[in-house]
């Protein structure tokens, strides 16, 4: 559900800031302004971005209405389970061709690759590589060219495995809303800042924008800058989360659906001076869903938007809930460790892997990159 006009527009009035000196206010477009964007990306706080054309942007004038519902059929689907067209093996071998590098990263759950270059996939690499996505849960990609290529080539990628989700409060790239930028700041008041003066840990655990009706599905996130060692991204295996629960706990699961919001996270960008380019969403879900290509089961709840288990009295779910959270973020052998560097694309499947990024580094730099984020099918028990 959406929240009524009248009532969002309350909550806008109420969390307004005056005089806020924020990033987020000084470097949005105002109503009736024009972009003049090769002036715009001269400011001087963009001086240490490499890549200009993700220079970020934050567009009062970018107005959305509620999402409608769409029929998504998943690419894994159609694909090859050999992954010819993915990785390529030498004729009569299971060696793969020269150059190509694959690593498990657990038995289970996370795979690094090198050598194959996403942006060079035909359509039926496109579709094994949702399938393998979707069975090995985070794909680490590495020395990848897609951040060089026209952005309209990111888009059309984004495009091939669902319909692209626009954010409604996060920075974006100027003309192409459907492109979400991870742009963060070492400044005092930065919204990690904030997180860090109120709690002892940055981890935000979450599935992103799992608040929305058709939430996201296969998701990619390429790296533009940031520190040499540290801010790495945390992934846990909410599949294996749930096949390491006794039978009869799982039974108890059966038919619980959980309310996700996506309202804390608007108050947050009107808090800090930011924009909102749609009304906030409130959705529930079944805390277990079925995956629609490899049919295995996953608990679908995650702190960062996950409010309460439909029916149950509070304390009952927040039992519940606390029970969940911690079996998934605090097993470290449902977990893997993505490090960036230049050039580094990370495949997941937010169907299944949950994460957070880690704050662990002093340096007075920019944390920058790109994601896409293609919506996926309603999450379903069966």
């Amino acid at each position: 559900m959406s929240i009524p006009d009248q009532e969002y527009a309350k909550v806008i009035e109420n969390l307004k800031i005056k005089g806020n000196s924020f990033v987020e206010q000084e470097l949005d477009i105002q109503e009736g302004q024009a972009l003049n964007f090769e002036e715009y990306i001269q400011k001087p706080r963009f001086a240490k971005i490499k890549n200009k054309k993700y220079v970020p942007v934050w567009n009062r004038k970018d107005k959305y209405e509620p999402l409608t519902e769409f029929q998504h059929v998943d690419r894994g689907h159609f694909a090859d389970p050999s992954f010819k067209s993915l990785l390529s093996k030498k004729a009569g071998t299971q060696d793969y061709i020269d150059g190509v590098q694959v690593r498990n990263l657990t038995p289970k759950f996370g795979t690094e690759i090198n050598g194959v270059q996403l942006s060079a996939l035909d359509d039926a690499g496109k579709d094994e590589l949702a399938l393998y996505v979707a069975q090995r849960g985070v794909v680490v990609f590495r020395n990848q060219d897609l951040k060089d290529k026209r952005i309209e080539q990111v888009e059309a990628l984004s495009n091939y495995f669902g319909r692209p989700h626009i954010h409604p409060t996060s920075p974006t790239v100027v003309g192409h809303p459907e492109v979400f930028l991870v742009y963060h700041e070492n400044s005092p008041e930065s919204a990690v800042s904030g997180i860090a003066s109120r709690s002892t840990s940055t981890l935000t655990w979450h599935s992103d924008v799992s608040y929305e009706k058709q939430p996201a599905g296969t998701t990619f996130l390429a790296y533009l800058q940031g520190p040499s060692v540290g801010g790495d991204t945390l992934y846990a295996d909410t599949q294996e989360a749930y096949e390491r629960l006794s039978p009869e706990f799982c039974k108890r699961l059966e038919g619980l659906e959980a309310t996700h919001s996506g309202v804390e996270q608007v108050n947050g960008a009107l808090a800090r001076g930011g924009v909102v380019r749609r009304a906030p969403t409130v959705s529930t879900h079944p805390v277990v869903r079925t995956h629609p290509v490899t049919k295995r089961h996953s608990i679908y709840v995650n702190p960062g938007f996950t409010r309460a288990i439909v029916g149950y009295k509070k304390e009952e779910s927040d039992a519940l809930l606390k029970f969940l959270y911690d079996h998934i973020t605090k097993s470290g052998d449902l977990q893997i460790r993505a490090s960036w560097e230049e050039g580094t694309i990370v495949v997941w499947d937010n169907r299944r892997a949950v994460h957070t990024a880690t704050y662990d580094f002093d340096d007075v730099l920019t944390r920058h990159a790109f994601r896409i984020t293609p919506q996926a099918e309603k999450p379903s028990e069966k």
